[in-house]
């Protein structure tokens, strides 16, 4: 118990580390520390009592240590130490491009403590052994102090926390509003922003002569992967996507925020004066956490951007935009055009009601002309795309039909120069039906479950690849039609497969958790045909946009444009500029 309660700790350090904004205030930081060192720590207690069993049935000598046995706390000292190390070494090297660069610092410092304690428990356990009981009480007393050393520096050198500092409208230097002419371009953009899509699947489609609006563009476009945000969730994606900017400048690091779970409305004071988490490790299995209920997820809102999204940029400089299903949008910001958030639809699909709530789209005058688009798909046409597995019905398919029918409506009285319609069924049907996409990947699916249920996912693709179609119809020759997937989806791992089976959901089959690029494909008279263009980022969509439209780029911003989309001609004709930001 001892030897687990200082691994525990380990993780607790590295839950400090990961959110460098969570207060060392005691009373609000200790419903947070006991879930997380609790939790922990009786699991590590397990486990290092079976490791105790195991040397006692395998050793040839009997072991017999003490209540607190220096030489036993001392080798596990060292086991917990090494893994804490090792815990350490992985969450950095997992979230280094989300973290600010003093954070990085401040986790690889407390990795080489956490580290060198192991070595020292290692050195104390062997020296103890040798000297046997002369200096008992000196080695005890050298063992508690690596122990608590080992935990307390490293969260020392942490500090006490920096709280966020939140975001604004963007001024420049003088602190006037910053005045940008709008873009010498009048052409059009449409972003079709997909969920965990992938290229592979798409691609194995096309070239058997499926999903024909995706091989039109895979022909004639401009096609690189992204890299994505670790973690891996729609909210952190496409917060990033939408303002160029990298988590620990746009505010938004996952999808939500975390606080002990006990903390619910009966105690509302203790849970405003609680401390709320914004990453979890990985690799330690802390979702866990969240599957036993001890800590609660809170979502984010669109009051989470601490930088200003592409639809507030383009509203301030007058140029129309339309906004569909995009996440954190909730309640539904002012635009210059129309924005209709992402539980718009996933209201009127799951209630069969049209909701009326204003904070749902902008302007509430849209609402309106939304009454009727509960009733636009016909009866029959809600089961064409069956899901049933894993607790998945057909409601991912039809929240995108949904969104599809707000925009068709919509676009006919609200015109606008950029439409970005984000479609999220692929993400929950690829969780379940991965495997019958992708049997060989898995070599447990037999040809009946390849034949029912293989067509699935494709289907959900097929959807998407329909609205591509629509949209290169009414594409113009200057305008520009961008297919951004944020992240993709692949196998999960034989090893979580099995986990998954004896501790979570046995269907589960398709992951996003490693961070799997997603891409883009860029298509359009300006387009030049390329299909090897190198690895881009989820942060290149809006500087790539602005520069497209002829409008500056945010300094500020992580993305780059991707001026390569283009022919050398169209580039040389169109320099880019820059502003110093878009925010304060």
């Amino acid at each position: 118990m001892a030897a687990a309660l200082l691994g525990a700790g380990y993780v607790f350090a590295v839950v400090l580390q990961l959110n460098p904004t969570l207060s060392l205030d005691p009373l609000a930081l200790a419903p947070i520390a006991l879930t997380v060192t609790l939790f922990y720590a009786a699991n590590l207690t397990a486990l290092f009592s079976a490791c105790l069993v195991l040397r006692e049935i395998f050793a040839r000598d009997p072991f017999s240590p003490s209540w607190l046995s220096v030489t036993a706390l001392s080798r596990l000292g060292a086991a917990a130490a090494a893994g804490g190390a090792l815990l350490m070494w992985l969450n950095l090297q997992a979230f280094e491009l989300v973290l600010p660069s003093s954070t990085v610092d401040v986790m690889f410092k407390g990795m080489l403590i956490v580290a060198a304690a192991a070595a020292l428990f290692s050195v104390i356990g062997t020296l103890h052994a040798q000297s046997g009981s002369r200096f008992r009480r000196s080695w005890a007393l050298l063992l508690a102090v690596v122990a608590v050393g080992s935990i307390a520096v490293p969260i020392a050198i942490r500090g006490r926390g920096v709280p966020d500092a939140p975001g604004t409208r963007p001024v420049d230097a003088t602190g006037d509003v910053v005045d940008i002419l709008p873009g010498e371009r009048s052409s059009h953009v449409t972003i079709l922003a997909i969920d965990a899509a992938s290229l592979e699947l798409i691609t194995n489609a096309t070239a058997d002569g499926r999903l024909p609006n995706f091989g039109r563009l895979l022909d004639a476009g401009a096609v690189m992967h992204l890299a994505t945000i670790h973690p891996t969730s729609a909210e952190a994606v496409w917060a990033a996507a939408a303002t160029g900017k990298l988590p620990q400048k746009n505010g938004v690091h996952s999808l939500g925020t975390y606080r002990p779970a006990r903390l619910g409305r009966s105690d509302a004071g203790a849970a405003r004066r609680s401390e709320t988490l914004q990453l979890l490790p990985e690799y330690c299995y802390a979702n866990a956490l969240l599957r036993f209920g001890l800590l609660a997820e809170e979502p984010y809102t669109s009051a989470a951007f601490r930088a200003r999204p592409f639809w507030s940029i383009l509203s301030a400089l007058n140029i129309p935009v339309a906004v569909a299903g995009w996440p954190l949008t909730q309640p539904a910001p002012a635009v210059l055009g129309y924005l209709v958030s992402d539980e718009y639809p996933r209201h009127v699909v799951g209630t069969g009601v049209a909701t009326e709530d204003p904070p749902s789209v902008s302007p509430p005058g849209a609402l309106a002309e939304l009454a009727d688009v509960i009733h636009a798909l016909p009866p029959e046409d809600t089961e064409a795309i069956p899901a049933a597995r894993g607790g998945v019905s057909e409601m991912p398919g039809r929240i995108d039909r949904m969104v599809d029918q707000i925009v068709q409506t919509l676009e006919t009285t609200r015109p606008t120069q950029v439409a970005a319609v984000r479609y999220q069924s692929l993400d929950p049907i690829g969780h379940y039906y991965l495997r019958y996409a992708t049997p060989s990947a898995f070599g447990d699916v037999t040809d009946d479950e390849r034949r029912r249920l293989g067509p699935v996912l494709e289907a959900h693709y097929a959807l998407i690849d329909g609205a591509i179609g629509r949209a290169m119809d009414t594409l113009g020759s200057e305008d520009l039609l961008l297919v951004v997937s944020g992240y993709g989806m692949e196998p999960l791992g034989l090893g979580k497969r099995l986990l998954e089976r004896v501790l979570g959901d046995s269907e589960l089959s398709g992951t996003h958790e490693n961070g799997p690029d997603g891409f883009l494909i860029a298509y359009g008279a300006s387009v030049a045909r390329n299909r090897n263009l190198p690895r881009g980022s989820v942060v290149d969509l809006v500087p790539t946009m602005l520069y497209f439209m002829g409008l500056p780029i945010g300094r500020d911003m992580d993305g780059f444009a991707r001026t390569d989309i283009f022919p050398p001609a169209f580039s040389e004709a169109h320099p880019l500029t820059y502003i110093p930001t878009y925010d304060r």
